[in-house]
């Protein structure tokens, strides 16, 4: 296959994975290869990175089609170890020298000879890196590492070198799932492959299903993502700021001009930024996406004249202060939340009867003619009351409110799940990527 033609492939097929490269950064990225050339394969993935890749958290994915269409060089695996001992004994040497020709020339030989699956690796077979992974085992080989290093060094250099080793364990790892990938592509081909076994970009992986390095992605994404949402807010504030169209005056200057509405007339648009109450559900998965959400809003603080946040579990707590504070350790938001804020009553379960009826009762002063609402939650109440006369209440009381539901639409309202009977109550959005989140508060918090 000639370059172009690989090349547009490759920009299709990370189009697939909503990497929105256009006709013009196709143009870059050709420009690129034509000077780099493909002898250096990182300097082309480099290259390329720059020319196509326009958003954080775009990387890992592109990374990862990067290596199915401009693919490693493969030795000849003839004079490689093929028992897993031996296997070990020379990745110990290869992590120990730092050499990552040694390591990817590894990672080939592990795959052929521990990660074959299925009949002579024909008809349903292939290769999985989770089982040369297994078979392998390099997260267990630190000690012997630390050992052919002979680090006998003070505890701080020492405590340096193991990260350093964990961090080049992870990428002999990620090397071993590349080869796998590269592999099943030339079984199976590149396009399906790529279609199939390449990971989402982390604005576009479900909060409820996000592993703990995609939720990690998704917080560092917070504040790139936060000025973006700023800038949008900003611009809806400038097309608006004559204020919506007054229809009776806009006919009543008509009469002059025959009718032709030349001069609209427009309603003032009262002055100030609005208010934001956030009422979280902090339970079970569902807190990473409140977690998320929280620190987000707190990150947009500046577009509203005052931010309040509550979290609930069996019951409901005031977190703002805890949220604010929470910019210094985005990770460890949720469990200072759980440990400090009074959400549990008795077993830990959601419970949206009581929950709802508290905030009502304690904290409904904290909503006036200018705030907005955000509800965040899965509407699981474990069979309990729906409680609908409190959550009346609050939309009543509010200027908007709205309901974000993490979980997929075609859940709502199966098992323990409420939803429907809450969207009859309030407005409720599935909400479930980063992508969606920044779409709806886009959308639909007030300018």
């Amino acid at each position: 296959m000639s370059v172009p033609a690989r090349l547009i492939e490759f920009v299709e097929a990370l189009r697939d994975h909503s990497i929105l490269a256009g006709p013009g950064e196709t143009i870059d990225a050709a420009r690129v290869l034509t000077v780099l050339g493909l002898e250096d394969r990182e300097r082309v993935r480099e290259g390329l990175a720059a020319a196509l890749l326009r958003r954080s958290g775009q990387r890992v994915v592109f990374d990862q089609v990067f290596d199915l269409y401009f693919p490693v060089s493969v030795g000849s695996p003839g004079d490689s170890p093929a028992d897993v001992e031996s296997l070990r004994d020379q990745l110990v040497e290869a992590l120990a020298t730092g050499s990552l020709r040694d390591q990817q020339t590894l990672a080939q030989a592990a795959v052929d000879a521990l990660g074959r699956f299925g009949e002579n690796g024909q008809g349903a077979g292939g290769w999985s890196a989770y089982q040369t992974l297994q078979r392998l085992r390099p997260e267990t080989l630190l000690v012997r590492i630390l050992a052919a290093l002979r680090a006998d060094d003070p505890a701080f250099l020492a405590d340096l070198r193991r990260d350093e080793i964990r961090r080049q364990i992870a990428g002999f790892r990620e090397m071993v799932e590349g080869e796998a990938r590269r592999r099943t592509a030339e079984l199976r081909g590149r396009d399906a492959v790529s279609r199939n076994a390449v990971a989402q970009p982390s604005d576009r992986v479900d909060f409820l299903t996000a592993g703990r390095k995609q939720l990690a992605d998704m917080r560092r994404a917070i504040y790139p993502l936060s000025r973006k949402l700023a800038t949008r807010l900003a611009a809806r504030r400038r097309r608006t700021k004559r204020g919506e169209i007054d229809l009776r005056r806009t006919l009543r200057r008509s009469i002059s001009t025959g009718g032709v509405p030349l001069k609209p007339a427009y309603r003032h648009r009262r002055p100030g930024r609005p208010e934001l109450v956030l009422l979280c559900d902090m339970s079970g998965s569902v807190a990473g996406f409140a977690n998320f959400t929280l620190l987000l809003t707190q990150a947009l603080r500046d577009q509203f004249s005052k931010v309040r946040a509550f979290g609930f579990i069996e019951t409901t707590d005031e977190v703002t202060h805890l949220v604010k504070a929470g910019a210094e350790d985005p990770a460890g938001l949720a469990s200072r939340i759980h440990r400090e804020a009074k959400l549990v009553r008795w077993d830990g379960h959601s419970d949206y009867t009581h929950a709802l009826q508290v905030f009502v009762d304690e904290y409904l002063d904290a909503i006036g003619p200018k705030t907005s609402v955000l509800i965040l939650g899965d509407a699981r109440n474990n069979g309990g009351d729906p409680n609908l006369a409190a959550l009346k209440k609050i939309v009543t009381n509010a200027r908007h409110a709205y309901w974000l539901n993490p979980e997929p639409r075609r859940l709502w309202s199966t098992g323990d799940s409420l939803a429907h009977s809450y969207a009859n109550v309030v407005d409720m959005y599935e909400c479930r990527t980063v992508h969606q989140l920044s779409e709806l508060i886009t959308r639909l918090l007030p300018i």
